[in-house]
């Protein structure tokens, strides 16, 4: 068995394992950083529904790079850990033995399949949305002569996918048990108007209807139909289960690590475990809430790469004062050319959570004079505390620039920013690129708010 030694070993190359390794190479130069992963070519997550349409159309065109790494010294090693000695600091893959310092998990998350439903996996034509290129290449090829899809799961990674197989001429159907889709990163009014663009797009939206049965009605063991709970039958020559996914942490549990809500690795405020060599990032990883400090089981590139960044700047010692306070849950999402983004809270969480908030809106044009070329119509709500007037949620929907609007206002939920801070913020306005100055949609939204907090005094 080859002997291996690093100082710092990282097993996973995915957002959260890359990030840590360039994190920790920057904050610690003179250590040796080695990262272990499956697959020699890994995709880039959020962007696998783009495989199945017209805007990449092929998983080459969603290879994640690892050149930034490579120069940076940062050593790869493709292979699995099979087995860790934390006593003796050692990993084993069966052909190596890495000898290690620090320890970080970054395995990730596999796609989640109710147990009612796994032994559909194996008819011809049930697919999850895998990441993995050689089951993403196959199944984009079993998808490419069929028109009849069913996608189960109504979150981003469905919505997207529906969105993208329509684009080159698929019939589409989207399943789900909540009564609106993108269920718990928007609220009713908001959803409502991304199903009208859905419907608009041609994608037939079944809501409050579960899937309990994936048919093979001829016994050749192929997929045809699936059965609703209400009885209905749906046609299909596809069925793609976007039913979202789990953490893997098949390995952390063989080797004894402690587990936290949701199957997650348990971590500190800075990615440890309760052994401080041993930290976990990503998705494998158990989250909590940025507001509510709840379980949460939000799963985001980039809640993974600011874990990455954290552990990363960690390793050897506290070198930041500054934990990973939770996730925020920040989305971003296209659907027929119109954007919609979401952070914190919805205003239903809030008040099934017992918050006393108020609610700020605003719909305007995202540029200056509304004639201009391209200008979008522009909606910015504000979900904020009663008392102080704290921002804990947004949600926007309008152009492109809605993805970025969107992390400005994450980071005014991160840093507990009020409504009275933002009305009187200075920003820079452009008749080509934003808003006007005298009607910016989020001060105008946090104004709305504020003077519902008026009427309560």
């Amino acid at each position: 068995m080859e002997k291996i030694n690093c100082d710092v070993l990282i097993i996973g190359g995915g957002p959260a394992g890359g990030v840590c390794a360039v994190t920790a190479k920057m904050n610690y130069p003179q250590k040796e950083i080695l990262v272990i992963r499956e697959f020699k070519e890994q995709l880039v997550p959020c962007a696998i529904p783009y495989i199945f349409g017209e805007t990449l159309g092929c998983t080459q065109k969603d290879v994640a790079s690892c050149a930034a790494a490579a120069d940076m010294g940062i050593a790869t090693l493709l292979g699995q850990v099979k087995d860790i000695d934390f006593k003796a600091k050692i990993a084993f893959t069966g052909k190596e033995a890495i000898y290690f310092d620090k320890l970080v998990f970054a395995t990730g998350s596999k796609p989640f399949v109710h147990e009612s439903l796994r032994h559909a996996l194996a008819l011809n034509g049930v697919f999850t949305v895998a990441k993995n290129k050689e089951l993403i290449d196959r199944a984009k090829n079993y998808i490419d002569d069929k028109t009849n899809i069913v996608i189960v799961g109504t979150g981003f990674i469905g919505v997207e996918m529906a969105m993208e197989l329509v684009t080159v001429g698929k019939s589409v159907t989207i399943i789900g048990a909540s009564q609106h889709i993108l269920k718990g990163a928007f609220d009713t009014e908001i959803a409502q108007k991304a199903e009208n663009l859905l419907h608009d797009a041609g994608i037939t939206f079944i809501g409050n209807d579960k899937v309990q049965e994936i048919i093979d009605k001829n016994g050749d063991n192929i997929v045809n139909a699936v059965e609703l709970q209400s009885g209905r039958i749906i046609d299909a020559e596809v069925v793609i289960l976007a039913t979202g996914y789990k953490p893997n942490t098949e390995l952390a549990q063989k080797v004894g690590v402690s587990l936290g809500h949701y199957g997650g690795i348990w971590v500190d405020e800075y990615m440890r475990t309760q052994n401080h060599d041993i930290f976990a990032v990503g998705d494998c990883s158990a989250r909590r809430t940025f507001i509510t400090k709840t379980p949460s089981k939000v799963m985001l590139a980039s809640t993974s790469a600011a874990e990455g960044r954290v552990a990363g700047s960690c390793l050897y010692g506290l070198k930041y004062i500054k934990g990973f306070s939770g996730t925020i849950a920040i989305f971003s999402t296209m659907i027929n050319n119109v954007a919609f983004s979401s952070a914190g809270v919805t205003e239903e969480e809030a008040k099934e959570a017992g918050m006393e908030i108020v609610v700020g809106s605003f719909s305007g044009f995202n540029r200056h004079p509304a004639t201009i070329p391209g200008a979008q119509k522009q909606f910015v709500k504000l979900i904020a505390t009663r008392n102080g007037g704290q921002v804990i949620g947004a949600q926007i929907v309008g152009g492109t620039e809605t993805g970025e609007m969107i992390n400005i206002l994450g980071l005014m939920i991160e840093n507990g920013m009020s409504i009275y801070k933002i009305m009187s913020m200075q920003i820079a306005t452009q008749p080509m690129l934003t808003a006007a100055p005298t009607n910016y949609p989020i001060v105008m939204a946090a104004i709305m708010a504020i003077k519902k907090i008026e009427q309560y005094q």
